[in-house]
């Protein structure tokens, strides 16, 4: 007899259900949003240190089309119905506000800021050579680990 996926935690554990094709995806898309994101200057430090100090508007401009991308792609997703590689319904569920989000994000727009990357584009800096990027991510496993650590404390 054939059940349901089931939601629970230990079914849907990415690394026992993903298939080598749903790797290759990921790769493939990783690529080339690196490529995307070197051709287009998106990950050089000299550009973001130019949208903060609101010299330059380009990226600006590149940030609203990617939200409006994504918003457009979330309307269709769920329009269509659209599962995940797995076949489970993908759903949006909003999360209640506090305080802590207004200050991680502000220390994600420091970072951004001093280090002239977000987390997507670290590798694409690491991949075109530049060494700081891997300080970077140091950075930003450090931070990712030490939220995981003391998240049982924080008021969430």
């Amino acid at each position: 007899m054939n059940e349901a996926p089931s939601d629970s935690p230990a079914d849907l554990n990415p690394a026992r259900q993903m298939s080598w094709r749903a790797y290759m995806a990921v790769f493939v898309m990783g690529a080339y949003l690196g490529i995307l994101f070197t051709k287009t200057e998106v990950a050089r430090w000299e550009r973001i240190h130019q949208m903060f100090l609101f010299r330059e508007v380009r990226m600006y401009l590149i940030i609203s089309v990617a939200i409006v991308v994504a918003m457009a792609s979330m309307w269709l997703m769920r329009l269509l119905r659209v599962r995940t590689m797995e076949g489970l319904p993908i759903r949006y569920v909003p999360k209640p506000f506090h305080w802590g989000i207004t200050f991680g994000g502000l220390m994600f727009g420091a970072g951004w800021a001093i280090t002239g990357s977000c987390p997507g584009p670290i590798y694409a800096q690491i991949g075109a050579g530049e060494p700081l990027a891997l300080i970077t991510l140091l950075g930003a496993l450090l931070g990712m680990y030490s939220y995981a650590a003391l998240k049982p404390r924080l008021p969430h």
